[in-house]
């Protein structure tokens, strides 16, 4: 299989092929198998390879770790249709996941896309999730609000009305080795947080068949498809984990987030971009824990 495999980087972790239902996810394994599962689910343009900083110390402190490449994405089914990108599918792949280890429920950490698919998953399937974590997405509802009323953070999403276009966006992003692709990391993190053998194993991911492709189907479901969640209030424990130098979302939607939460906790990073688990892959852990030890307060 081609892609980006941990055993092929070095990385913590085991792969496994996971039918989900619909479709079979390539995941990364790791920690006892009898220890609290927590689930991290990537953003884009990233894979597993987005928490490969915090799969060994999660798993180390006795956590059962489990990474998905999300569908789509690197090792992962690559469904043709965009209406298999809806957020419900994808929700849906991550209660099958569960399902496939064995989970009734797990911590849920979620990324970029990644947190948008912990937040639907919170919202509709909250027996499935021990707490949730995400990191730099919006709730939903304060992203669909914000975009009506803040004609600055509208702005900040012009990429997503350009990945409407078809073929446009994956021919764009190809070229010179995937130029424009890297640069939209490197150019809105913090120096250091991303090195040329970061982006040499992100550019096997985006370089196999109909990954970058699925990729951007992802923004194209969000535009056709339903994304108002049917309901509004978070219940389990929730942590809005947010670098404030974003250059994607503004700061105020971190707050506005976490007053869906009925027990949320906000922390903000002003040293930190969209990229803190790469810029403060310890702090994160340090976070994360925390929040899941809320799990067993509740």
């Amino acid at each position: 299989m081609t892609g980006l495999d941990p055993a092929a980087v070095g990385a913590p972790g085991t792969s496994t092929a996971i039918d989900v239902g619909d479709v079979t996810l390539h995941t990364v394994v790791a920690g006892p198998d009898d220890g609290e599962p927590v689930v991290l689910l990537h953003g884009f343009p990233e894979c597993w390879y987005a928490w490969h900083d915090l799969i060994e110390p999660l798993a180390a402190a006795g956590y059962r770790v489990v990474v998905p490449d999300q569908r789509g994405y690197n090792r992962s089914d690559k469904p043709d249709p965009v209406s298999a990108y809806r957020l419900d599918a994808l929700a849906g792949d991550i209660s099958g996941l569960l399902d496939a280890v064995g989970a009734a429920d797990a911590h849920v950490v979620g990324h970029d896309w990644g947190a948008l698919v912990a937040w639907w998953l919170g919202l509709h399937d909250a027996h499935r999730v021990r707490t949730l974590s995400a990191l730099n997405v919006p709730h939903p509802t304060a992203f669909r609000r914000t975009l009506r009323t803040d004609p600055r953070q509208l702005a900040r999403s012009w990429y997503a009305i350009l990945f409407q276009l078809p073929w446009l966006p994956e021919a764009l992003a190809r070229r010179n080795n995937w130029r424009v692709a890297v640069a939209s990391m490197a150019d809105t993190s913090r120096p250091g947080a991303f090195d040329a053998t970061d982006f040499d194993r992100y550019r096997r991911a985006w370089g196999v068949e109909n990954a970058y492709r699925s990729m951007i189907n992802w923004y194209r479901a969000v535009f056709r498809g339903n994304t108002r969640p049917r309901r509004r209030r978070v219940d389990p424990p929730a942590l809005v984990l947010w670098g404030a130098e974003d250059t994607f979302l503004r700061r105020p939607l971190a707050a506005k987030s976490s007053a869906y939460c009925d027990n949320g906790r906000l922390v903000l990073w002003e040293d930190a971009t969209h990229w803190l688990h790469h810029e403060h892959p310890d702090r994160v852990v340090d976070e994360l824990t925390r929040q899941f030890e809320v799990a067993g307060e509740w």
